[in-house]
């Protein structure tokens, strides 16, 4: 049997496949970060099956027990948190270690918090880079933003909601202009995407959120010039449109901050 590589919801439970369902009911095993985690989304969907921990701390013991378990044929599902394992989260090292072993390989595709967020920001493109979890200390973020700012796409990254206000703190000191959207808790009852320039979303997370958050820089090429973006909302205005309406409209098609536009049209 091949090893089942299975994305689960990023938040809302119900953003699951018939055949990621079926998967986990026949699966002799169900690998997972957390056991508990896990269990409520199988008791969402009446699912009874064996769970087993695999996470980063116990990943490369845990392979080194499977893989021949897998080899003599027993059906092993492997799960995250959320999101499809091996990306961000342990799964890496074991489908690796199968695949060296002969043993065949599935993934079965599902929610994705990565492309829901580049989607969500409105800075979606035909290309994109991922960076994973942004790096903690200051100078590795100051040589992360630096590197950046040479990319000419959107980058798409997660953080914690503790680092978030330094996070955004630091990128606005490095590139204050560059379009920045903020998603948080994606698929949630409480989701949110706050978009603006570096130094308007910095100034709106001054105090830690609560929930996951994932983070989208919009392109070099999504930048525009402040004046010109200012112009197009005088000439919004000219013609008859209400300045916060004109504001909000050319803040959305530029990136440029909706408060600003507004002030520098008064």
């Amino acid at each position: 049997m091949p090893l089942a590589v299975c994305a689960t919801p990023i938040g809302n439970l119900d953003d699951v496949t018939l055949r990621l369902l079926d998967e986990l009911r026949s699966a002799d095993v169900v690998l997972c970060e957390d056991t508990r985690h896990t269990r409520v989304l199988l008791d969402r969907h009446g699912i009874s099956a064996r769970l087993l921990s695999y996470h980063e701390h116990n990943e490369a013991k845990r392979t080194a027990e499977l893989v021949p378990r897998l080899q003599a044929g027993e059906r092993v599902a492997l799960v995250s948190d959320a999101g499809l394992p091996g990306i961000s989260d342990p799964g890496a090292r074991l489908v690796g270690a199968a695949l060296d072993a002969g043993v065949p390989v599935t993934v079965l595709p599902g929610p994705s918090a990565v492309e829901t967020a580049l989607v969500a920001s409105g800075f979606a493109a035909e290309r994109y880079q991922f960076v994973g979890f942004l790096p903690r200390g200051a100078k590795a973020l100051a040589a992360l933003w630096e590197e950046l700012a040479h990319w000419p796409q959107p980058v798409v990254a997660f953080e914690s909601p503790q680092r978030l206000p330094a996070t955004l703190r630091s990128l606005a000191e490095a590139d204050p202009a560059r379009p920045v959207a903020v998603c948080r808790e994606l698929t949630k009852k409480f989701e949110e995407v706050v978009r603006g320039t570096a130094v308007d979303v910095a100034a709106a997370f001054a105090d830690a959120p609560k929930g996951e958050i994932t983070l989208v820089l919009g392109s070099v090429a999504a930048r525009v010039d402040r004046d010109d973006a200012v112009a197009a909302v005088a000439e919004l205005v000219a013609a008859g449109v209400p300045r916060r309406k004109a504001a909000d409209i050319v803040s959305r098609l530029s990136g440029a901050s909706r408060n600003e536009l507004y002030r520098r049209t008064l």
